[in-house]
């Protein structure tokens, strides 16, 4: 059984940047207030919503240190420390303890493509027996990383150290899911998507132990209240909170369609993909919460992106405005007048 009971809504934190491009450390300080203010169980810097791929190493490092000397004991703490080379990732997890967190997110190595033993043995069970105090979340995103451990290896590694306190599934696959609760009755099963935490908490074959959220950069409140109905056995409640909040689950990533027009002047209609956490930078940045713009290769959306994240934000402060209520009194920010301003948005559209 897992040492920790790791449980609630935790926060896959955005990394702001200035417009110089360097990392806005007041703003993530500001972010990480915002947070603790709503009750959030806990923050994870520098997970891939962090954009660890473009931080460098010194940045990744002092990011979760900020983030722990930002919060404190206030919340829990859980540093993002995966990588596609097991030595470095042993580099992150080694200022996470240095910095006084002793809980890791490590996501399958990315990319170079080991099978599920390899990754079992050479990356996590190495983590483990270097670092005997750390404690460490399995991040499973196939789509991410080209790979992923298998249940039947997290089962084997969970049983030999009980410092394995977690999966955050982000498989989508809900067969799988109910595998690794056939398989480990007392692991914490975090959801790695905010669309699928409800179903994956009141499924009896998962019961999954709440979420690691991207939604909860801009509504941690409502989040927390529908993991918390959830937790405490009022699934009703749960569900009428979800629907609120269903609007927003729908732009962690965004799909939307433009033209791209040819040498000859030909024009193409094609689907552009923008993926986690372009969409909800673009969201925090236009709602006045410091964000700032991706890091390359990640830039803007394209006006129809653009306006799909805005319908959606128009949409939820008519109908819920009371999840948006907190933002906007923390931030000091007039969201109906943000929202309406042309201006605000026009910055951040991307040409084709």
């Amino acid at each position: 059984m897992p040492v920790v009971d790791f449980r609630g809504t935790w926060t896959a934190l955005t990394t702001p940047f200035k417009q110089d491009g360097s990392v806005d450390y007041a703003g993530l300080e500001k972010n990480i207030e915002f947070q603790i203010a709503q009750g959030i169980t806990g923050i994870l810097p520098v997970g891939t919503t962090g954009e660890s791929p473009t931080l460098s190493k010194d940045e990744h490092n002092t990011v979760v240190r900020k983030a722990k000397e930002f919060a404190g004991d206030r919340c829990g703490l859980l540093a993002g420390t995966g990588s596609n080379c097991t030595e470095e990732a042993s580099g992150y997890c080694k200022n996470a303890l240095e910095s006084g967190i002793d809980k890791v997110l490590l996501v399958d190595c990315y990319y170079n493509g080991p099978s599920s033993l390899e990754l079992r043995k050479e990356y996590y069970q190495s983590i483990l027996d270097e670092y005997k105090d750390i404690k460490i979340a399995i991040y499973v995103i196939p789509g991410r990383t080209g790979t992923s451990i298998s249940p039947v290896d997290i089962a084997v590694l969970s049983g030999q150290y009980d410092r394995v306190i977690a999966i955050k599934e982000a498989t989508g696959d809900i067969s799988r899911m109910i595998e690794e609760r056939d398989l480990m009755p007392d692991m914490s099963i975090m959801s790695g998507d905010d669309d699928k935490t409800l179903e994956m908490m009141i499924n009896n074959k998962i019961i999954a132990s709440g979420v690691i959220s991207v939604v909860t950069n801009i509504v941690p409140g409502a989040v927390k209240e529908m993991v918390d109905a959830v937790l405490s056995g009022n699934s009703d409640k749960g569900k009428a909170i979800a629907d609120k909040l269903r609007p927003l689950f729908s732009i962690v990533t965004v799909k939307a369609k433009s033209k791209r027009i040819l040498p000859g002047g030909a024009e193409i209609s094609v689907e552009d993909r923008f993926r986690n956490p372009l969409a909800i930078k673009t969201a925090m940045n236009a709602l006045g919460i410091p964000a700032g713009a991706p890091r390359k290769p990640l830039g803007k959306m394209t006006d129809a992106g653009i306006q799909i994240v805005r319908n959606v934000l128009k949409k939820v402060y008519k109908e819920s405005f009371d999840i948006l209520k907190p933002l906007e009194d923390f931030y000091d920010v007039n969201i109906g007048k943000r929202l309406e301003d042309d201006s605000v948005w026009k910055a951040m559209v991307y040409k084709p």
